[in-house]
């Protein structure tokens, strides 16, 4: 996942761990998971670095806290 977000970011290692004030080394090994250590708090960072939220969602739910108070916001859940 944030292998993805980074690419779709166009953003190299280099600078996405600059951004979120890690090393590349830290980029890479949250990258491939490499050694089982993944820091929510660093992954939160890389992630908001490339332009994204993390956001917990139960399993098998598509919608997001968000998208079920936009669709109240909207009216869409009273029809």
């Amino acid at each position: 996942m944030l292998k993805q977000a980074r690419k779709e970011a166009q953003l190299s290692q280099e600078a996405l761990a600059s951004r979120a004030g890690v090393s590349r080394s830290t980029v890479a090994r949250m990258e491939t998971v490499a050694k089982g250590d993944m820091s929510v708090a660093a992954l939160v960072r890389l992630l908001e670095a490339a332009g994204y939220d993390l956001r917990m969602v139960r399993a098998g739910h598509v919608r997001t806290v968000e998208d079920i108070l936009a669709e109240q916001r909207s009216g869409v859940a009273d029809q």
